[in-house]
């Protein structure tokens, strides 16, 4: 009889990028209500992406808020540096997603993580080929897939990247993978039917009349797609 492997947790994770600046406890508030898992913070360095977001001040007040983990997504050249600062106002249970693209070694990055007490998130953007992370899979908690190029919200989401997000699903059937990028009621089924089990939605979450219902909304999409009319542990192909 063929081995059946578990499936990683169905979850949604909302990207605070799109939410209401001045009312951010109020956002928290309203996707927390509809039993978001992850409240998704996008840091940005203005080097490594060309924008400026959020620093420790402000995760501090989001920490406060926050009744869920927080998944801090470094989009920066030496994710390095900023492990400390964020350490301060972040608490355990939290992610720390930053890019093998980035300037520092990720060994030593997942190393530094480790011995703070975060849990460790590697992300890789689209261009990104998957053997550039594939080595590490078995290091980290979550691996984040980019569907759009980091660096702003409301992008289209890239479908291109579904092979590549099918492949490394095939390597690691029980990882946590993330999807982050343009994903919304019509692109969280293609997500989840090549493997993604968490979807990061900024305006799809926060765009919504009703960001609770967005959330749950998402879910069930997630839940009702994930690897639908697939076998984790055959599909692939090296891409």
């Amino acid at each position: 009889m063929k081995e059946l492997r578990p499936h990683p947790k169905i979850k949604i994770g909302a990207s605070i990028l799109a939410a209401d600046p001045l009312h951010l406890e109020r956002e928290i508030q309203k996707v927390q209500e509809g039993g978001v898992d992850l409240i998704h913070v996008d840091i940005m360095d203005g080097h490594f992406v060309p924008n400026l977001t959020m620093g420790p001040f402000v995760v501090e007040g989001i920490k406060k808020a926050a009744r869920v983990p927080l998944d801090l997504h470094l989009m920066v050249e030496y994710p390095s540096k900023f492990i400390e600062p964020f350490r301060q106002v972040s608490g355990k249970g939290d992610y720390f997603t930053f890019h093998i693209e980035s300037r520092d070694e990720p060994r030593r990055v997942i190393s530094q993580l480790r011995e703070v007490g975060f849990r460790v998130g590697i992300s890789l953007n689209p261009p990104t080929q998957a053997e550039r992370v594939e080595g590490l899979l078995g290091e980290v908690d979550l691996l984040l897939v980019m569907t759009v190029n980091p660096g702003f919200a409301g992008q289209k989401f890239i479908e291109g990247v579904m092979p590549k997000l099918r492949h490394l699903r095939s390597l690691s059937p029980e990882l946590d993978i993330m999807v982050d990028g343009g994903i919304n009621e019509e692109t969280v089924p293609i997500a989840a039917r090549h493997g993604a089990n968490i979807v990061a939605a900024a305006k799809g979450i926060f765009g919504k009349k009703d960001p609770a219902q967005a959330v749950r909304d998402l879910r069930h999409l997630t839940q009702e797609n994930f690897l639908a009319g697939s076998d984790p542990a055959t599909v692939g192909g090296r891409h």
